[in-house]
């Protein structure tokens, strides 16, 4: 196997993607093709599917899609201005940075985190929503308590619902331990 660049022949999808230096490893471009973000002329890529000189691969990756027409085959990584020559960029150009808004981006120095700053930031990130908690089961948006059983009883404030009334939560010394081991 040469590593010089051919214009016959055919190549695994996934070597090539990393020969060229789309992707850092082989593994990652393996990775990428199972899970179906790699498309060759339109149809989703397993990493076996051979390439060859004229085919479109797209590759969605580091928060961009890339779109390349395979101009060179080539089965070893070479140095970048060599990889270059090997397929014609046709990706739109990415966004600028400052259309990307940072999200959570704190000063440094600022120290940890309060509970008001960690959900300013879970809703900038659309995380944490009280709609989507409600539907998953987490708890009542209106009460902000987590749902009841059916024919359980009221919950008290301080109450532990896992004990029935006559029954007290065990107490445990400071000298035990785990697994009955005291020292």
């Amino acid at each position: 196997m040469t590593s010089e660049p051919s214009e016959s022949g055919s190549v695994r999808v996934d070597a090539w993607i990393w020969s060229v230096r789309l992707l850092k490893t082989r593994s990652a471009a393996a990775t990428a093709c199972r899970a179906g973000h790699v498309r060759v002329n339109g149809e989703r890529a397993k990493p076996a599917q051979a390439v060859k000189a004229g085919d479109e691969v797209r590759l969605r990756a580091e928060h961009r899609e890339r779109v390349v027409i395979v101009k060179k085959i080539i089965r070893k990584r070479v140095g970048a201005p060599v990889a270059v020559e090997c397929y014609q960029d046709n990706s739109p150009p990415p966004p600028p940075r400052e259309a990307v808004a940072p999200a959570g981006v704190r000063d440094r120095g600022a120290g940890r985190p309060t509970k008001r700053d960690r959900r300013e930031m879970e809703r900038l990130r659309g995380l944490g929503s009280p709609d989507l908690a409600a539907a998953l089961g987490a708890f009542d948006p209106v009460t902000g308590e987590a749902p009841r059983l059916k024919g359980e009883a009221p919950r008290l404030k301080g109450e532990t619902p896992w004990l029935k009334d006559d029954q007290h939560a065990p107490r445990r010394s400071r000298r035990s331990r785990p697994g009955g081991a005291d020292r």
